[in-house]
């Protein structure tokens, strides 16, 4: 182990050796080199006639830049677009982004966080979280109702084992005795769990309600309580996507962090889909735990190591991703905007909703509650799922995601609210055609 991690270890410890117990092997050996990138850093300071240390080109005291491609930019210096930017990201969209997360969730006034560190993307910032706080055989904890991705990061690439509950009871609302009896029985014989909480749910589209999210904190307090360390990891994809007023609206992270020492609360987050810029590949990684006395400390150390994940896969995110965001997130009707566009998702909702409660339906499929996010799930009755989408796609050139034997998701996200009834209409009469 190089001396940078143990440096970066033992302030974690010194914080909280639980935390430190959390991290994987992986993990604990993480740290941010100096090397290069420290001593282009001091150069950038202090070397005022020539500064030979980076592998980017200048020409004429500026980035080297192709007209062409500076030509389709713009309002945006090359240096903001064609530099690289830190492993930690934009210092500037890091500082904005932690003072969103304050904004969106009140609950964690008055609790320490981490300053974010810029991903490519949620998928990214998950196997980032992957390498730092998961070990071969360590237990995931998801629902039966999950992104597939999950297998692959966790799973294929890491090596951990899976173990799923069922996501909803027989009350349509989130299953809170079996997530209960689920993390109970591998409590048993875990030493750590790490438990992935993803709200609104990718494929459900179902968002807990403020009741289901207390009962949750309060069955990790008390496996923490009998000892267990718990990693959890909150996937807030879809985060602010809200159409019912039952619906939590703040993330459970909130909740989570700071609530027991042996709770790690990592939230992932990310522009992508918050802010309708699904290509540019932006997500963060924000921490939140129990902390003796200095969490300024503790933190840097843990961004650090997660810096170092970041330059030793990817180097850096885009900085022309970053700043388009920054920038529009600096706008004056950056809110506008937003809640321009979560309204007509919102508005598609509802009348999927009203649409769904016609009865010439009830005997083609069931329907899983839904209130948030961009996807919603039917279970069909009578056919196999995989063959419907097939003969749907086929026969009237509709595409849905077949989930198992019976599920299907739609994604009314990209549906014009007009052309709803229509697509359900035609699913009601695919199912038709293949049960004459």
């Amino acid at each position: 182990m190089t001396p940078l991690a143990t440096e970066l270890n033992q302030i974690i410890r010194a914080e909280n050796l639980y935390v430190y117990e959390m991290l994987s092997e992986v993990g604990k050996n993480l740290f941010f080199p100096r090397g290069i990138l420290s001593q282009s850093a001091e150069a950038k300071q202090k070397a005022h006639r020539f500064n030979a240390t980076i592998g980017m080109a200048t020409e004429n005291g500026r980035t080297m830049f192709l007209p062409s491609v500076m030509r389709m930019i713009k309002d945006i210096e090359p240096e903001e677009a064609l530099t690289y930017a830190p492993s930690f990201g934009i210092p500037a969209l890091r500082e904005l982004w932690k003072k969103e997360i304050y904004e969106k969730n009140p609950s964690l006034n008055g609790k320490q966080i981490s300053l974010p560190v810029v991903t490519n993307a949620l998928t990214h910032g998950l196997s980032v979280v992957s390498d730092m706080w998961v070990d071969p055989g360590n237990i995931i904890i998801l629902p039966d109702k999950m992104w597939g991705n999950y297998n692959m990061i966790f799973s294929i690439r890491r090596g951990a084992r899976i173990v799923q509950y069922s996501f909803f009871n027989d009350s349509n609302g989130f299953n809170i005795e079996a997530f209960t009896k689920c993390v109970d029985e591998q409590a048993k014989e875990q030493q750590k769990l790490i438990v992935i909480l993803n709200f609104p749910n990718n494929p459900t589209g179902y968002t807990i309600t403020p009741d289901e999210g207390r009962a949750i904190v309060d069955t990790l307090i008390k496996v923490a309580d009998n000892g267990t360390n718990i990693v959890t990891v909150t996937d807030d994809a879809y985060f602010g996507l809200f159409y019912d007023e039952n619906a939590l609206k703040e993330s459970i992270f909130s909740q989570i962090c700071g609530a027991h020492p042996r709770i790690m609360a990592i939230k992932i987050d990310g522009a992508t889909k918050e802010n309708f810029v699904w290509g540019l590949r932006v997500g963060f990684i924000t921490y939140g735990a129990s902390i003796t006395n200095n969490g300024k400390d503790f933190y840097e150390a843990l961004e650090k190591k997660t810096a170092g994940a970041v330059r030793g896969s990817i180097s850096n995110a885009s900085h022309l991703s970053q700043t388009i965001i920054l920038k529009s997130m600096q706008s004056h009707e950056y809110k506008r905007e937003k809640k321009e566009k979560s309204d007509i998702l919102q508005q598609r909702a509802k009348e999927l909703k009203n649409i769904l409660s016609d009865s010439k339906y009830q005997s083609a499929w069931d329907v899983y509650p839904f209130n948030s996010g961009y996807f919603m799930c039917i279970r069909v009755k009578g056919v196999d799922a995989e063959t419907l989408r097939v003969h749907l796609l086929e026969k009237y050139g509709i595409g849905l995601i077949a989930l198992g034997a019976h599920d299907l998701r739609i994604a009314f996200s990209c549906i014009e609210k007009d052309n709803l009834r229509e697509l359900f209409d035609t699913i009601l009469q695919g199912i038709k055609d293949l049960t004459k």
